[in-house]
């Protein structure tokens, strides 16, 4: 039988961080859910929230650690183990302050670009040959402290573009889980544009 794929959010729990900038994994995971009529539940023994659902012919496991950004790779390490997943069935999904928020990139592996939630990813599975969507939440004047930022919550103007972002992101992974990383990447990689969403119907 087919592993299933182990989709991660990343984001701190509680209500005090719900709808941050921070929480752009809880959002896309959440919204996911909501797609695929998913229901949560919590699960003590990964320290996570969990949902299990189906799309596009695939068993697929959603996933929000709750045991803050930086521990993170706890739960992931703990699911992928108990389930034995190859990483390559494994997507983490992060908020990048890096990229203006409108942009999503997918990637097959790579650093963490300073992201905690990353680092305690790799660190758990000893790899960082793991596929990461990143949601773009940008900066404030392109400072580097941008504790504040992060932890703060979007506006609504920025919420009218983030509802478009996790729209477009959902049909990345969506992508990714019946044609491949490749064409996920080719395919929804950029920003979000009303032109692009067209295209994309």
């Amino acid at each position: 039988m087919e592993p299933m794929h182990l989709i991660v959010g990343l984001g701190n729990p509680g209500a005090g961080y719900a709808g941050t900038r921070h929480n752009a994994g809880f959002l896309l995971v959440e919204r996911l859910a909501e797609l695929w009529k998913a229901g949560w539940t919590g699960e003590r023994k990964f320290a996570s929230r969990i949902a299990k659902a189906e799309c596009r012919g695939k068993k697929v496991l959603l996933c929000e650690p709750q045991s803050f950004m930086n521990l993170s790779g706890e739960a992931v390490a703990a699911l992928a183990g108990f389930y034995r997943l190859p990483l390559e069935k494994v997507l983490i999904v992060v908020d990048d302050a890096d990229l203006p928020l409108g942009e999503i990139r997918l990637r097959p592996g790579g650093g963490s670009g300073g992201h905690h939630g990353l680092d305690s990813v790799t660190q758990h599975l000893g790899s960082r040959e793991y596929a990461r969507l990143r949601l773009g939440i940008g900066r404030k004047n392109e400072v580097r402290e941008i504790t504040n930022h992060v932890l703060g919550r979007f506006d609504s103007a920025e919420k009218k573009l983030l509802a478009q972002v996790l729209d477009r992101a959902a049909g990345q992974v969506e992508c990714w889980l019946s044609d491949g990383l490749q064409k996920a990447m080719s395919q929804f990689n950029g920003a979000v544009s009303p032109t692009n969403e067209e295209n994309k119907k």
